[in-house]
């Protein structure tokens, strides 16, 4: 796919061509990350200029924006992420990169697969997008929601659209969801992804969080601080998806 340079002064026009081909794909294809990017350059617009805006608001935006730390980066620091204390967001963490094989910097190659043009700019949305980017895993860690399951993926797309306001996390949602009605027979799956929805509504706001701090404290702590709630319907999904032997979509 060829690339172009992006006017980071100006909001993406929406691209609803494109962004219908890519999810199409991702249903028919789940480990299909690419598409997933694709689908947020289509639909996204003004989404990151107004969250960096939100982000600069807060009491620690300003110190956080300031430093500019790549997350990937940090994220991919196997010595780091192995001092952090058991019981912590980071020892969540490194369970769940042991277990799923998945890593940070993995996920950034993926994003500029067909986009390279976006690699390492120095623009400050450019920089806030790849930070969204990088804390998606963490987000998996504290939500609870399981990366490695088209279910816990769904949920956090919708939790992550109540969160950001980007379009394309709701068309995702929504895809998956319309998609596990006709698979499966049953709401559950749809019901789990509009609970995605609702915590991720009732939520503080998870963007304007210093990610090098959190992933010391300790996991249940940032629950109960940033208002997560208890996934019940994904959890009833699930036994229900494991003991028809269905995925969901």
């Amino acid at each position: 796919m060829a690339t172009q340079a992006i006017d980071w002064s100006k909001p993406r026009k929406r691209e609803w061509g494109t962004a219908l081909t890519a999810l199409r794909r991702l249903l028919a294809n789940g480990d299909d990350t690419v598409q997933v990017f694709r689908i947020m350059r289509a639909l996204n617009g003004d989404t990151l200029a107004r969250n960096y805006r939100r982000l600069l608001s807060t009491a620690e935006g300003g110190r956080i924006a300031y430093r500019r730390t790549e997350l990937a980066e940090k994220f991919s620091d196997r010595a780091w992420i192995d001092s952090l204390p058991e019981g912590s967001v980071g020892a969540a963490y490194r369970a769940f990169l042991d277990r799923t094989g998945y890593s940070a910097q993995g996920l950034a190659d993926v994003s500029y697969a067909d986009a390279d043009v976006e690699r390492g700019i120095e623009h400050p949305h450019a920089w806030y997008g790849r930070r969204e980017r990088d804390i998606h895993d963490i987000w998996h860690v504290i939500t609870g929601y399981q990366a490695d399951e088209p279910l816990g993926e769904a949920c956090l797309v919708a939790f992550s659209y109540a969160q950001t306001g980007g379009l394309g996390w709701a068309f995702i949602a929504l895809g998956a969801a319309l998609k596990s009605l006709r698979v499966t027979g049953s709401r559950s799956f749809a019901k789990a992804v509009r609970e995605g929805y609702r915590h991720g509504k009732a939520a503080r706001w998870l963007s304007g969080e210093d990610y090098e701090l959190l992933l010391a404290e300790p996991l249940d702590a940032v629950r109960a601080r940033l208002n997560i709630g208890d996934p019940v319907l994904y959890r009833a999904a699930q036994a229900e998806l494991r003991q028809k032997g269905l995925i969901g979509i």
